[in-house]
C-alpha cells in the first residue's frame, strides 16, 4: 500500500517539475491525457502542471483503462 502512495507521490512530484512526463508514466503516450497536457504545457506550463496534477489525482488508471477496453 505504502509504494502505491510513493509512485503516485512521484508522478506529482514529476508533473510538478515537466508536467507531460507524469501524466505519461500514468497513462501512457497515446492517450487523450497526455496529449492534452502536452498541448497545455506547450501553451503555457503554469495550466499544463494544473490539468497534470487534476489528472493524476482525480481519475483512476484502472477504471479508465477498463472503460478503454470496453468501448475498444
Amino acid at each position: 500500500m505504502a509504494s502505491g502512495r510513493c509512485c503516485t507521490f512521484l508522478e506529482i512530484l514529476l508533473a510538478i517539475i515537466l508536467p507531460p512526463l507524469g501524466v505519461f508514466l500514468r497513462f501512457g503516450c497515446c492517450s487523450m491525457e497526455f496529449c492534452i497536457c502536452l498541448l497545455l504545457t506547450i501553451l503555457g506550463y503554469v495550466p499544463g502542471i494544473i490539468y497534470a496534477v487534476y489528472v493524476l489525482v482525480a481519475l483512476d488508471s484502472d477504471q479508465y483503462q477498463r472503460e478503454y477496453y470496453t468501448l475498444a
